[in-house]
């Protein structure tokens, strides 16, 4: 069952930020503002946000209402210049069973 307020469509969103935001990153808390303003536009909503090390340099978990709208967002991001984006859908584990019990 889906959570109370959830979309059906839960995204993982992992970035990389770009050179011209790595020589800007005292920018990086207004960045992740305007890209939340984007994303409740856009009808969705941050689930959680984190700056890691590692293969990505931020990774989103969001709340979207529809593939269409994700990929709306991915393409704000990449437009500004400041991240390259690597999105995949996710289920909750009680999404992915019902979806693997009502397979043939």
């Amino acid at each position: 069952m889906l959570e109370q307020g959830r979309f059906p469509m839960l995204f993982m969103c992992y970035l990389n930020w770009t050179d011209q935001a790595a020589r800007a990153m005292k920018d990086a808390p207004r960045r992740f503002e305007s890209s939340k303003a984007i994303i409740e536009k856009l009808g969705g909503r941050v689930v959680s946000a984190y700056v890691t090390t590692g293969q990505y340099d931020v990774a989103l978990t969001l709340d979207m209402p529809s593939g269409d709208a994700m990929t709306q967002f991915v393409v704000s991001m990449s437009g500004h210049g400041n991240a390259r984006t690597t999105t995949v859908r996710a289920w909750t584990p009680e999404e992915f069973g019902k979806i693997a019990a009502e397979a043939p």
